[in-house]
């Protein structure tokens, strides 16, 4: 408990000190965003009384603690482009970049595991060094052009689905998530490469080890070895890459939206920075941020779970 304490400590630390450096970094970026708002209508006075109105005259560290505040109370503020709340702007669109993640996340489980547990069990055989050479090429492809491979094939030439479609969930829920299949794919195959590599080389160590000829030695077959002794020491390492993994699914999320012209909170990002939004800026970053250290702190925590034999100190 006192460990975990601790953690939670450090994360909220964390969280503060990227809070600091999400508002302080676009406060020295070039640029005024009274004057993307006013557009052609911008004159000294018209920009000095936005600004006045924006509260963007106050100090910067006055600014900050007063967008801290209303963050922690659930108000993100106004978005300039938009001039809607900003919460109630991201929220649809969180949610696409969220089941957009998860599905990619799923699908690197249901892939990974079975195979990398099946090249440990027929390590080193000629099916083994086959996929090996395969597992080798979709690491070294990028996830965005997996996705315009896939948007060509498909996409135009076998005409599986529309790009550019997208369906909402409120218009047809079978439709939403067929839509996120091939951008989930695209995401899934190299992250869903490296686990098996991961896994495969984690087990492959482990059925050396002592332990293991004891397991024999008691009569149990190399299935069972292979699900009772062997894969509970092996996942552990396995579990930090994919911890890191569901953090670069995130990313990968964000990038391939705009393959695939999905509307999440990739898309909206990239036009919040083009257009000096710096609410809707600061609130996405910031909440990314706080999904991707979470997730870190979890899989830091449940390794006492996978594994009685580790104690913390």
């Amino acid at each position: 408990m006192k460990y975990i304490l601790k953690k939670i400590g450090i994360f909220l630390l964390t969280l503060l000190g990227i809070s600091v450096l999400v508002f302080f970094a676009f406060q020295v970026i070039p640029g005024d965003p009274t004057t993307r708002m006013l557009g052609t209508t911008a004159t000294p006075e018209k920009i000095a009384a936005l600004r006045e109105q924006l509260g963007l005259n106050d100090p910067a560290i006055i600014r900050y603690f007063r967008w801290l505040t209303d963050f922690l109370k659930g108000d993100f503020g106004t978005s300039y482009s938009y001039n809607m709340p900003v919460s109630k702007l991201i929220s649809g669109k969180i949610a696409i970049t969220a089941a957009l993640s998860g599905m990619s996340f799923a699908m690197v489980l249901v892939m990974s595991i079975p195979i990398g547990i099946l090249r440990a069990r027929f390590a080193h055989s000629i099916p083994d060094r086959i996929s090996m050479i395969f597992n080798q090429l979709i690491m070294s492809v990028p996830p965005f052009f997996i996705g315009i491979i896939f948007t060509y094939v498909f996409g135009l030439v076998l005409k599986l689905f529309t790009p550019g479609d997208f369906i909402p969930h409120s218009e047809s829920a079978s439709g939403f998530w067929g839509y996120l299949v091939f951008p989930a794919l695209a995401i899934a195959l190299p992250k869903s490469a490296m686990v098996v590599k991961l896994l495969r080389s984690s087990m492959v160590r482990e059925m050396s080890e002592d332990y293991v000829r004891t397991a024999y030695s008691r009569g149990n077959s190399r299935w069972q070895v292979l699900r009772r002794h062997v894969m509970r020491n092996a996942i552990i390492p396995v579990v930090t890459f994919l911890a890191v993994t569901l953090v670069d699914i995130i990313a990968g999320s964000i990038i391939i939206e705009q393959v695939f012209a999905i509307p999440g909170i990739g898309r909206l990002l990239l036009s919040s920075i083009i257009g000096r939004d710096l609410p809707v800026v600061q609130t996405i970053i910031t909440i990314i941020s706080i999904a991707v250290i979470s997730v870190n702190y979890i899989a830091d925590i449940s390794y006492k779970y996978i594994d009685p034999r580790i104690r913390f100190r």
